[in-house]
């Protein structure tokens, strides 16, 4: 009797084990389907531009053509800058090297956004490696940015830290969640303040927002599932214990800090080398 009730305990905790992967995996899918609107619409600005200077660039090049093909044609040097004054030509010169410019600007940011993308997902990665942390960082930033710019000035104080052996695409969901809680938290327009430092072996990373804060009765549901103080249809409830769950599997830990009215604080420490039992999992 006593095995069949053991046994019962091992397959419930199974069944828990696998449901809680699920729900997991669903804020996972949950937060990609957020981060690609966001994606698509800092794409969608340069190319938008790019594509109105590449007509208006055709137009030049149509009047460039008539001049040049006067020269073959025309008698008289009066009549080539009749037709040069007739299109602008000094204008025309002048726009052209500041849409060439603009133009230039806005497809070296749709190749910042698609390598920061890559950067941010390594999805073949599934092993601990050395990685830098700040890096990491700076490519969370681009991708959410389209989540952040419109809440809050983001200011970085990093200090120089060294690498930090990890999951780096798991580690930067992390960074992801408590960016985009931060910008929540923000009721108008606000400040997220990144920082990165180390002590005794670890790495640390923390975001502070000046938002409205959590109540300390609070603080203490913040890691549980589909715990959540955003309104219905803002969030599922499981961006933090989902952090939590990745930072436990790096052998780390997440703390918090918040007052009511004043905001959030939320660091994470990581070791800079994992214990053995963690690379063998």
């Amino acid at each position: 009797m006593e095995i069949t009730e053991d046994r019962e305990i091992a397959d419930l905790k199974d069944q828990l084990a696998q449901a809680n992967r699920q729900l997991m995996q669903s804020e996972k899918l949950a937060a990609i389907g957020q981060l690609a609107a966001g994606v698509a619409h800092e794409i969608n600005n340069p190319v938008g531009y790019v594509q109105s200077n590449i007509q208006t660039l055709g137009k030049y090049l149509n009047d460039l053509l008539k001049v040049t093909d006067a020269v073959g044609t025309e008698a008289s040097v009066d009549k080539l800058r009749r037709i040069r004054d007739s299109v602008d030509y000094d204008f025309l010169r002048s726009d052209l090297e500041d849409l060439l410019q603009e133009s230039m600007e806005g497809l070296d940011r749709i190749r910042k956004i698609i390598a920061s993308l890559k950067d941010f997902s390594h999805t073949e990665e599934e092993a601990f490696r050395p990685a830098d942390l700040q890096h990491g960082i700076e490519t969370t930033l681009n991708v959410v940015n389209n989540e952040l710019k419109y809440k809050a000035d983001v200011v970085r104080e990093f200090t120089e830290v060294p690498p930090v052996e990890c999951i780096i695409s798991q580690i930067n969901q992390v960074v992801m969640n408590l960016l985009v809680n931060a910008a929540h938290a923000i009721d108008s327009f606000g400040r997220i303040v990144i920082r990165t430092g180390h002590a005794d072996g670890e790495v640390w990373f923390e975001v502070e927002d000046n938002g409205s804060g959590i109540p300390p009765e609070n603080l203490d549901k913040l890691f549980e599932p589909f715990y959540t103080t955003k309104p219905v249809g803002k969030g599922t409830g499981l961006g933090l214990a989902l952090s939590r769950s990745i930072v436990e599997k790096h052998s780390g830990r997440i703390e918090v800090d918040s007052e009511p009215g004043k905001g959030t604080r939320f660091r994470v420490w990581l070791p800079a080398n994992q214990p053995e039992a963690a690379n063998e999992d």
